[in-house]
């Protein structure tokens, strides 16, 4: 069993020097956060047994630098993939359209706009929708129906320019 005041007390006492440590591994203080905040949520995850070890701290400083040393290697592995592709091409700015629909898409219920995105962003049917959210086809229906409905109630300048557009052509 867990003691949630011995750890507290362990926390307070060594929080500041693994900090400092983190930061002497990394050289950079928010990675040196993060890598900290892992090593005791590991630590408080096995409190029970660590609690009773000889050297706590020096365990958990085995932890941060055996984190720092993975996030580096995750760090070099990106930097050659990056190096033999190149960087990534710069991404356009949203339309206007685009950032209109997302804020729309924003009002809706997250059920909604899940199955609006399932529908027409991944072409998936009705029934695969139901099938991957386990809801009846039914349910998934009404999601469809009344999130194109506010749509096009929060759209209706853009509805109308996409309706004279079809019938133009």
């Amino acid at each position: 069993m867990r003691d949630a005041e011995s750890f507290d007390d362990f926390y307070r006492s060594t929080a500041r020097r693994m900090l400092r440590y983190g930061y002497a591994v990394t050289g950079d203080h928010t990675e040196a956060q993060d890598l900290v905040q892992e090593a005791f949520a590991r630590a408080w995850r096995q409190w029970g047994q660590l609690a009773a070890h000889p050297a706590p701290e020096a365990w958990l400083r085995l932890v941060v630098a055996r984190l720092a040393t993975d996030r580096w290697r995750h760090l070099h592995r990106w930097r050659a993939a990056l190096s033999r592709t190149g960087p990534p091409r710069e991404a356009p700015p949203p339309s206007e359209d685009g950032v209109l629909l997302v804020r729309a898409l924003r009002q809706l219920p997250a059920a909604q706009r899940q199955a609006l995105a399932l529908h027409y962003l991944f072409d998936m049917s009705v029934q695969d929708i139901a099938r991957e959210t386990d809801v009846p086809v039914g349910t998934v229906k009404s999601w469809l129906s009344r999130g194109r409905s506010r749509l096009a109630a929060l759209l209706p300048d853009l509805v109308t320019v996409e309706l004279e557009a079809t019938d133009v052509a």
